[in-house]
């Protein structure tokens, strides 16, 4: 029996996480929806001060910063015009940085997330946002098609338990470890904690 392999590790790729200094940061729906209500998060808060550190860091480097924000209907999840559907105060935009709201859980579709980037003139991404298996996971696997070769940090992800269709209960910690494997297979490098990235 062999040792299972990635398609990139298969292929030879690089699977060095990419640095800020050459990278565009991508920050996917850190929005007080998540931290209380039907779709709280487990690991929210740890995941934003992860967040925190490469938003920080990426400022000093001035490597371009693009926050995306979901927006949902008024009066529902993710309603722009409330509190609900605001970044966190932890990571809010600064004057330069790009804000796209989306409809979609691809941080591309609809959106002009890829004349931003493209603008930055950065074919390197890092990603990092709620929620892993989601908005995230949709994310990295679109911009594989676009071109962009992209690092997700794992710390600084999260996701929320989901029934499992038979009456039981996927904790949280296991989607979020299985959807970073099925991105590391094809559509991403993952770094485990910010300071790989930085």
């Amino acid at each position: 029996m062999t040792n299972p392999k990635t398609l990139l590790q298969l292929a030879g790729a690089d699977l060095t996480p990419a640095r800020l200094n050459d990278a565009s940061l991508v920050l996917i729906d850190f929005q007080n929806e998540y931290l209380a209500g039907p779709v709280a998060l487990s690991g929210a808060e740890p995941a934003i001060a992860e967040a925190g550190r490469l938003l920080t860091a990426a400022r000093s480097a001035g490597a371009p910063v693009f926050h995306v924000a979901h927006r949902g209907r008024s009066g529902s999840l993710f309603d722009p015009e409330a509190e609900r559907g605001q970044i966190v105060t932890a990571l809010r935009p600064q004057a330069g940085e790009v804000v796209v709201e989306k409809g979609l859980p691809n941080a591309f579709a609809g959106t002009e997330l890829q004349e931003h980037l493209a603008e930055a003139g950065r074919k390197r991404l890092i990603i990092a946002g709620f929620m892993t298996h989601m908005c995230v996971s949709s994310t990295a696997r679109a911009a594989l098609d676009l071109g962009y070769s992209t690092t997700v940090v794992a710390s600084a992800c999260a996701t929320r338990d989901l029934p499992d269709g038979r009456g039981g209960v996927v904790s949280a910690t296991m989607i979020h470890d299985v959807a970073l494997v099925e991105l590391s297979d094809r559509f991403a490098v993952i770094a485990q904690g910010a300071g790989e990235v930085l």
